[in-house]
């Protein structure tokens, strides 16, 4: 409920710009929830403390962002050594540590012409870092709507906007090379309870690979994605091990966890 409660109060904040943001990560697989297609689910979403708010590069955001994250009781946490510099806004420890971080699309190696780094860029008064097949959470998303009803305490209802279920998973399995053991697994049990959480929707969800996304993006990239999601779990592996180990409220053994990521893969992506 403190989670929730935080998560509203950032909607809030940035509630003028909501239009142009997406919400990614783990929150967008918690909001995942409350979409039409989404089944019920007696266990509970996988918990992360960070909301990562991603938009386009040409998106048109105006005003001050930032001081309106500041007016709700958000502080500024410089990292890294980037210019502008990467940027948490972060509630109080006593918020749970609480924070929100901008995200954009990365376009080619990252670097200017000049030879220096171009991992961050600044819109608004705030600060997003750039990050690589970020541009495929932004295709085709979905729209879901919190409200009090479902138990995010927004002052009214508001529509957020969402990845669809295939660009988070796509996103995931392409991303996966770049990520430590610990992001793997985490990535492995999202991936399992998005395709469990639309289970009984799995062909929308191959309908929207096929006509939506899969048209949009370089063939390579989706070979190298589909390729992927079978090489990863044909077996079990150390990484699904940890995956399963990952929730507290129910027991998942690592050879039902792939077989069932294996199988949705499958029918949502098809061969190569």
């Amino acid at each position: 409920m403190e989670d929730l409660a935080n998560f509203a109060r950032l909607i809030e904040a940035i509630r003028p710009w909501l239009i142009h943001i997406v919400i990614v990560g783990g929150w967008a697989h918690r909001c995942y929830r409350f979409h039409p297609l989404a089944s019920d689910q007696e266990y509970q979403p996988l918990r992360t403390r960070d909301v990562d708010l991603a938009f386009s590069l040409t998106a048109p955001l105006e005003g001050d962002l930032r001081q309106a994250l500041i007016k709700a009781g958000f502080e500024e946490e410089f990292l890294g050594e980037q210019t502008p510099p990467v940027v948490h806004y972060r509630l109080g420890e006593e918020d749970g540590g609480f924070f929100a971080e901008f995200l954009t699309v990365k376009k080619g190696d990252g670097l200017r012409r000049d030879g220096k780094s171009d991992l961050t860029v600044s819109r608004a008064g705030i600060t997003a870092q750039k990050l690589r097949h970020l541009e495929l959470l932004l295709e085709a998303a979905w729209k879901v709507q919190v409200a009090a009803d479902n138990k995010v305490p927004v002052d009214r209802s508001v529509d957020l906007t969402v990845p669809n279920p295939v660009s988070f998973i796509i996103q995931k399995l392409l991303i996966q090379k770049y990520r430590d053991r610990e992001k793997q697994a985490q990535d492995t049990l999202y991936i399992h309870d998005t395709l469990e959480l639309f289970g009984a929707s799995l062909e929308e969800l191959r309908k929207i690979w096929e006509n939506d996304l899969r048209p949009k993006i370089p063939p390579k990239t989706a070979k190298r994605a589909i390729v992927t999601g079978m090489e990863l779990f044909r077996n079990v592996t150390d990484v699904i091990r940890d995956a399963v180990r990952i929730p507290q409220d129910r027991t998942l053994q690592p050879e039902n966890a792939r077989a069932a990521i294996l199988y949705g893969l499958e029918e949502v992506l098809g061969d190569t």
